[in-house]
């Protein structure tokens, strides 16, 4: 056994160990939904008896299609709105240069430090004056204007492009909208994904915006649709906890999926956003 190896082991050792840790609930997670109701609690991590017609259950029980759908709607929705509307004012940011640009930059960043509940009932109010409370336009619409975090995000992307490339182009004669969809767009793409895959796992697992302003079943995304059935089947419900269990799993599984479809660019992505040129 090498050297290198040797030394490297204790941080493999933490790393597996890590990994077996925050697997483990998950695990449990799948093994528990494939069991007989009686058993759902039992000990082990093998589904033994092995009870598949739980998905089945669960997926005819409750509406799952329709609040799957509409999370995919949804998250699609706010995913592409926020990662457009950041990256257009990061390029702003990154490329212009004008008096007072750091201290803007600065107040646009401070607005990370405004918790949720203190923007959530004026929020609130200006969707009820729209009348568009109860639609899924409010689950969205807001990342029209941006997020703080993807903006930062996005700049220091495009602060590691060299300027000459822009300078160029700008010599050949391209607008600034050029510049952004032609140049900026195409070079920050790995960025892009990050921040769409960050929003879009926001927006698939974000309950409290669906209880604000959903009241119709048929509008509501699968976090919302999952309260449905915990309060159906779980606590003082029918105690079908096989159904309750069977619906997080599928809730979960889509995330997975795009991760690991997203897994490369997404490493290179958080790899390189924090590099300045």
């Amino acid at each position: 056994m090498s050297g290198t190896l040797l030394r490297r082991l204790p941080y493999l050792a933490a790393s597996t160990g890590a990994a077996v840790l925050f697997t483990l609930p998950f695990v449990w997670l799948i093994s528990a939904s494939l069991r007989p109701r009686e058993y759902v609690f039992g000990t082990g991590f093998l589904p033994l008896p092995f009870a598949p017609a739980n998905y089945a259950e669960a997926w005819s029980a409750v509406p799952l299609p329709t609040w799957l759908f509409n999370s995919v709607l949804v998250g699609v929705a706010a995913a592409a709105a926020v990662t457009i509307s950041s990256a257009w004012v990061a390029f702003g940011f990154a490329y212009f240069r004008f008096p007072g640009r750091d201290l803007l930059f600065g107040l646009v960043l401070a607005t990370m430090m405004l918790p949720f509940a203190v923007t959530m009932i004026p929020t609130y109010l200006i969707w009820s004056e729209l009348r568009l409370t109860d639609t899924q336009v409010p689950l969205w619409a807001g990342n029209l204007f941006g997020s703080a975090f993807y903006i930062f995000l996005l700049r220091q992307f495009l602060l590691s492009l060299p300027r000459e490339y822009f300078e160029a182009a700008r010599v050949d004669g391209a607008s600034y909208p050029q510049l952004f969809w032609k140049l900026a767009f195409p070079l920050i793409r790995p960025a892009l994904l990050v921040a769409f895959v960050f929003e879009f796992k926001a927006s698939w697992t974000d309950l409290l915006k669906p209880l604000i302003y959903l009241r119709n079943e048929e509008l509501f995304t699968l976090p919302r649709g999952l309260k449905v059935v915990l309060d159906r089947f779980g606590y003082g419900g029918e105690q079908q906890w096989e159904v309750v269990l069977a619906g997080s799993v599928i809730a979960t599984v889509p995330m997975l999926v795009l991760f690991f479809l997203a897994q490369r660019h997404f490493v290179e992505g958080i790899a390189t956003s924090g590099r300045k040129g």
